[in-house]
């Protein structure tokens, strides 16, 4: 989870392989679509993007569902697939000079006339232990995108620095606000 070298692809691959049998590391599964579960932290994050369009709708969805979310915060998510339900995958990132690695699972995808996205689970490898879920959301004459949460640290080192933990929690979902926010930019004339 924890390496002061960068992964490489064999060993994301590696990741994914391990994890591809485990199961989700909490029993809530599919929670972040209803009545969030007790003893977690629970967060919910929203960008307004403005006023809905439905060629930019559909363009901003197709890239929440390819990681472009991710990685516009500066995530690199392994396989190279767009999201679909089971898909296992393994992510990482750089924190002050560490690289973590962390593997999930797509647990749902959303596709309705009104909203789009997904949610992943967290494996056995991950530092937490819960789940996320990304949607991009149409609500009246406006466009919002939301990232919903439940967490709580599950590796030592994650429960040992939970203060710091919570705060790299935080700082990334700002991240991906600010990643969909460019994407819904770049799509302006």
């Amino acid at each position: 989870m924890f390496s002061l070298r960068r992964p490489s692809l064999s060993d994301l691959a590696s990741v994914v392989a391990t994890q591809a049998d485990c199961e989700l590391t909490y029993a809530e599964h599919g929670a972040t679509a209803g009545l969030m579960p007790r003893g977690y932290h629970h967060d919910q994050w929203e960008a307004d993007l403005g006023r809905f369009d439905q060629a930019a709708f559909d363009r901003l969805g197709a890239a929440l569902l390819g990681w472009q979310v991710q990685r516009g915060a500066g995530v690199s998510v392994f396989p190279d697939e767009p999201v679909q339900p089971g898909l296992t995958f393994a992510f990482w990132f750089r924190l002050a000079g560490v690289f973590v690695t962390a593997a999930g699972r797509v647990v749902y995808v959303t596709s309705e006339a009104d909203r789009r996205g997904f949610a992943y689970g967290t494996l056995p490898q991950h530092p937490e232990q819960g789940e996320e879920a990304f949607h991009l959301v149409r609500e009246g004459s406006g466009m919002l995108f939301r990232v919903t949460a439940f967490s709580r640290p599950r590796h030592p080192l994650a429960r040992l620095g939970a203060p710091v933990s919570r705060l790299v929690q935080l700082r990334m979902n700002q991240a991906y606000l600010r990643a969909m926010r460019s994407a819904t930019a770049s799509l302006k004339p």
